[in-house]
């Protein structure tokens, strides 16, 4: 169906968003920001001020790989030592979370792919950890709080598209999903929020590699509310509802950080060679 690198393309072309703090909160508790250098951290762990405050003609340290080595290399290579051993310490998954309803997975790299078949149907969703996080503010502590406390929360909230695939016809229907900034659902406020929506729709070719450009493709920003709902009721029929989505949430945070240290691994290990 749809290649792999076309739907990253599309998909990074899009505007980050997040979700509500009050959907979050459903997935328990999250990996606190540590990325940044400037964020307090725990004791025992501390930059070094070589790192943080470099300055050109630092002198070379002889090596017998013949590389060149810095005493800045040095510095890099002990602060990362450190922010592994604390990105380590708060990993909340060592083996990755299920997503329920008989989906299977499938990794490859940053890109993770969700397929079931039920019914003479193959629905596949495929997401991708890069930029799935958004962007985070230094807030001020308030009074009697703690700066570590006050830190911001990284949760990988991905766009994903669904394809539904009926097995005896050569099309499949494709919906563009994303996380939107609020939970307003398209019903009556007495009634349970979407905490995805669809953002498109679009029939494409099975099999093909690329995505058509000339195939229609449907923005749901004007569409009538009835239709909108039913395309809904159509993915949660197919197990695409609030509680895959926030499995799915779950699943791509816990792949992201995992990412995220197999990074600082491997640039310890360029540092440092």
């Amino acid at each position: 169906m749809l290649s792999s690198l076309s739907r990253s393309l599309i998909s990074a072309a899009r505007i980050a968003v997040t979700r509500s703090p009050t959907v979050l909160g459903s997935l328990g508790p999250a990996r606190s920001l540590t990325r940044s250098i400037w964020m307090v951290r725990g004791a025992g762990s501390h930059l070094k001020p070589t790192f943080l405050y470099p300055h050109r003609g630092f002198p070379a340290v002889s090596c017998g790989c013949g590389g060149l080595h810095t005493e800045g290399d040095k510095a890099f290579a002990e602060f990362l030592n450190d922010e592994l051993k604390e990105e380590r310490k708060i990993q909340k998954h060592k083996a990755l979370p299920k997503v329920t309803g008989g989906w299977e997975l499938e990794i490859h790299g940053t890109e993770a792919k969700l397929v079931k078949k039920i019914s003479g149907e193959k629905i596949t969703v495929t997401f991708n950890t890069n930029n799935s996080i958004p962007p985070t503010y230094d807030e001020e502590p308030q009074e009697g709080q703690k700066a570590e406390e006050n830190e911001p929360e990284l949760v990988s909230t991905p766009n994903f598209v669904v394809e539904v695939t009926k097995v005896d016809t050569n099309q499949t229907l494709v919906l563009d999903c994303h996380y939107p900034e609020d939970e307003i659902g398209r019903g009556g406020e007495e009634e349970e929020s979407d905490i995805f929506s669809i953002r498109e729709v679009s029939f494409q070719p099975t099999g093909e590699t690329d995505w058509k450009e000339n195939s229609y493709t449907l923005s749901t920003d004007s569409l009538d509310w009835a239709l909108y709902d039913h395309l809904m009721d159509f993915l949660a029929d197919r197990g695409v509802d609030n509680t895959f989505a926030d499995e799915l949430v779950e699943l791509s945070t816990a792949l992201e950080h995992q990412e995220y240290i197999h990074f600082l691994e491997n640039l310890k290990s360029f540092v440092k060679c």
